[in-house]
């Protein structure tokens, strides 16, 4: 099928004289998950993975994807015409290094206006300046040959209770224009969905598990234009009171128009797309910067980190309830499960809370060597069957009424090898080391992240992913700036921010292990030398205890274990029914 789909790409590239198309897999928001209508990189190639770039010239079709996709990859396109790029593997190059060497001098390389930033556009036109290649926005091709492609989404929105959001849409959006102000700019553009929902106190169901709405948001001193379904925002009681609604695709000409009134507009350059950029005058001053609303949301109020402890009881009592079932009311030959029936199941004891809404993304169920590709996604064709000594991950996650979860637990079925108990120890003394840590105020997520690493480090183990990624309230469970890896990204971490804490281990052909749990940003102390702050455990699930090697630990690690294990009961046992409470006090007893 996209042996056809490429054809018909190559015909319209070739009418409008370009010698080469990027597809980058996004919609015109920069949006991690997308909606259907805008997974073009799946529908041209048949590749699934949620990262990947396409490059098309008039000879190859290539997907360049990193490690965590190489089998899929290889799998999903091996009877296309398409080749797998692997990034990070000795000698492969990227693609914007392999269009230069590929292209000759003068060719002209294509994407569509509403796919590519303004950022990426001028990161890549400057990696093909050497070789004179233009990088030229045009109209989305696939659009033209795309038979039958999904219509742009508009569900039903709802608007969050101040005791939700424990901030009002007219406290966010002054503020937003006061810092504006402060940056020299009298309007701001915004197009990421979550800032605009969370500036808004909305949330809609247009992409899976992220709880987002199509939506532009354009905000001067004078008014506030909200750019959505007109229907369903219109039922937003009191909303059209406060800002002034217009229908999604009018974003376009109502910019053009503010922008002949407004000397300065703040945008943000990674999520702004080109289409809409090139309709900014030149007579407008344009400051760019990260988006206002991403530095305030991802701190957050006291109202949203109450509801992200309820979310977490919730979440907690159903993956312990989860595990009860599965370790004394599964019977494997009565009951055969494989990673897919394994994912399906555990939604149906997150289902029975009654602040369940959905999954915040699409769970990670690795079994034996699966769990070595940390973002293995189980097919019913490549899904091993739940059988036999091994160990899985188990990465999942659920939006609530109050909140976002996201953890991780590595389970033991049978028995384990030497092996496996030494490298979760040490996986266990990396996450416990992190989640006490006390640090001072300006401290950066790349300045804890070798804590978590020191203990794996020593015993000659490594793994290749971050440590730790900030998380929304009820939003994305991916939510920057701030992160816990090893690039130096200079964001500070700041009181009320959450993020994971989820060091791993992975050995390709035998087996993973990760342990995640969502922490948040608190005050630790005030002393001489300055404010401390410290991680708060948000997250409630026991850790496997037969994977521990309790004299590899000493006794301050033992104490925080029993400490956490003490947490665990005490928060869950009232939320979950008797027989489970009686099995998670015999879980959580001391070491």
């Amino acid at each position: 099928m996209s042996n056809k789909r490429l054809e018909a790409l190559r015909n319209e590239m070739n009418e409008r004289q370009l010698d080469a198309f990027i597809i980058f897999g996004t919609d015109p928001h920069k949006s991690e998950n997308v909606s259907p209508r805008w997974r073009s990189r799946e529908w041209i190639s048949g590749f699934t993975g949620s990262a990947g770039t396409i490059v098309i010239t008039r000879e190859v079709a290539g997907l360049w994807t990193d490690s965590r996709y190489f089998l899929q990859a290889d799998e999903q396109v091996k009877d296309s015409d398409f080749s797998v790029f692997k990034v990070g593997l000795e000698g492969v190059l990227d693609y914007t290094d392999w269009l230069s060497t590929t292209l000759a001098e003068g060719s002209s390389v294509g994407v569509s206006a509403d796919e590519i930033s303004v950022s990426l556009y001028r990161t890549i036109s400057e990696a093909l300046k050497g070789k004179v290649i233009s990088l030229i926005p045009s109209e989305d091709l696939l659009d033209i040959i795309w038979d039958g492609r999904p219509a742009i989404p508009h569900e039903p929105i709802r608007e969050l209770p101040l005791s939700v959001t424990g901030s009002s849409r007219e406290e966010k959006i002054s503020e937003v224009r006061k810092i504006a102000l402060k940056k020299g700019s009298g309007s701001v553009l915004l197009t990421s969905l979550d800032d605009i929902a969370w500036l808004m106190n909305l949330r809609g169901g247009d992409v899976d598990h992220n709880l987002l709405f199509m939506s532009y948001c354009l905000i001067t001193q004078e008014s506030v234009f909200l750019f959505g379904n007109i229907r369903h925002l219109s039922a937003v009681k009191g909303l059209a009171d406060q800002v002034q609604l217009m229908p999604y695709g009018s974003i376009f000409n109502k910019l053009k128009e503010e922008m002949e009134r407004q000397s300065s507009l703040y945008i943000s350059p990674d999520k702004v797309n080109m289409e809409l950029f090139t309709l900014i005058p030149a007579t407008v001053s344009l400051i760019e910067g990260r988006d206002i609303t991403t530095d305030l949301k991802c701190v957050k109020n006291e109202t949203e980190l109450e509801g992200m402890r309820q979310a977490h009881r919730q979440d907690g009592a159903a993956l312990v309830s989860f595990l009860h079932w599965l370790d004394t009311g599964w019977d494997s030959d009565n009951q055969p499960l494989d990673e897919v029936l394994f994912a399906e199941r555990l939604l149906t004891f997150r289902e029975q809370r009654k602040t369940f809404l959905e999954e915040s993304f699409s769970p990670i169920v690795g079994f034996k060597d699966h769990g070595a590709l940390n973002h293995y996604s189980a097919t019913p064709e490549t899904a091993y069957p739940i059988t036999g000594d091994g160990l899985m991950v188990l990465d999942s996650g659920g939006q609530y009424t109050d909140g976002t979860t996201d953890i991780t637990r590595t389970l033991l079925f049978g028995k384990a090898t030497q092996q496996q108990i030494d490298d979760y120890t040490a996986v266990l003394k990396g996450h416990l080391s992190l989640g006490s840590q006390h640090f001072p105020d300006d401290t950066c997520g790349y300045q804890l992240d070798a804590i978590a690493r020191m203990w794996l480090w020593n015993e000659g183990k490594q793994y290749r992913h971050g440590t730790g990624h900030g998380v929304g309230h009820m939003l994305n469970v991916h939510e920057g700036p701030h992160v816990i890896n090893q690039r130096p990204i200079n964001v500070p971490l700041k009181r009320g921010m959450v993020v994971s804490n989820e060091p791993g281990v992975y050995r390709e052909g035998s087996h993973g292990i990760r342990i995640e749990n969502l922490v948040y940003v608190d005050d630790a102390e005030s002393t001489e030398f300055g404010h401390f702050l410290t991680f708060r455990d948000l997250t409630f699930c026991h850790y496997e205890k037969r994977l521990i090697n309790k004299a590899a630990l000493d006794d301050t690690q033992k104490a925080q274990i029993d400490r956490y294990h003490e947490s665990v009961y005490t928060q869950l046992k009232d939320l979950v029914t008797e027989e489970v409470a009686d099995w998670l006090k015999e879980k959580t007893m001391p070491l």
